[in-house]
């Protein structure tokens, strides 16, 4: 099977071009090729699909073989495969995901995708649809226990849920820890992303991220956007946030008119390689 290694601010993953590539048993591929001693290493495997209803389909599991809808890292690549490996010429496309269809525009510099601006949609605060178990209307700022410690939550899809949590130094938060229990807290029935944010300025806010299926990676763009619109929602940030992740800087604009998040950030292609499946 031939491959494609690429990440977005270090949030990597395994692509694969199914025009031309067949897998299977992607949950399974997923969990070989993302062991980082015995795979390629990798939060994930994403599949580049045909789509009848947008340019291209993203088809993508976590590292444990669950399959998840949608990923803002994940999505900036797929943008720069497709246009880099000549599979379409447009500079704005649209991608089919499991949180609907998600529309693109490509920074070209050289001719090849230096950045990506994705349109995230709607972010949806209605407990019933993250999905979160609580009987509020919204889970914002709403005290929860978890490891013996109350945080207060703030809760936010953007395709796939995710619990914001504010704290005053994310690199003392010991996230090995507390990230599985908040991930499998029975508020949480498809579990959860969770994201700890420490807010630097109102157009700066710093976050670790604790994925579910994957463990801690270097970055989210979906919880960068989630975590951008719980600042807004708590008062601590305007519209327009820069987010210092671990493997570099996302940047995410809230439009009130259109009730709409986009975020720009950098993809990146590190090797091709091809693996023997078997």
């Amino acid at each position: 099977m031939k491959f494609t290694k690429m990440h977005g601010c270090g949030n990597d993953y395994v692509y694969v071009n199914c025009f031309k590539e067949k897998v299977n048993n992607p949950s399974e591929m997923s969990r070989i090729v993302s062991d980082r001693h015995f795979g390629i290493g990798s939060d994930g495997l994403i599949l580049i699909k045909p789509s009848d209803k947008a340019d291209f389909t993203m088809d993508m599991y976590n590292a444990d073989g669950s399959k998840s809808q949608m990923c803002g890292n994940g999505i900036r690549c797929v943008a720069k495969y497709v246009y880099d490996y000549g599979l379409t010429d447009k500079q704005q496309i649209r991608i089919e995901t499991g949180a609907g269809i998600k529309c693109l525009d490509l920074n070209v510099k050289d001719k090849k995708v230096a950045e990506v601006t994705v349109d995230m949609g709607t972010p949806i605060t209605e407990p019933e649809r993250i999905p979160v178990l609580c009987d509020r209307e919204e889970v914002i700022a709403m005290p929860v226990t978890v490891g013996g410690r109350v945080y207060e939550l703030t809760c936010v899809s953007m395709g796939n849920p995710h619990a914001v949590v504010f704290v005053e130094d994310t690199k003392a938060i010991g996230i090995e820890k507390i990230g599985p229990l908040f991930e499998h807290h029975h508020m949480f029935p498809e579990r959860t992303n969770t994201e700890f944010i420490h807010v630097i300025d109102r157009n700066t806010i710093a976050m670790r991220v604790w994925e579910r299926g994957s463990g801690e990676t270097l970055a989210c763009g979906t919880g960068a956007c989630a975590s951008v619109y719980a600042c807004i929602r708590n008062g601590y940030t305007e519209d327009s946030v820069t987010v210092r992740l671990l493997g570099g800087e996302l940047k995410i604009q809230y439009d009130r008119e259109k009730n709409t998040i986009f975020m720009t950030g950098p993809a990146v292609t590190v090797f091709d390689g091809e693996i023997n499946i078997n």
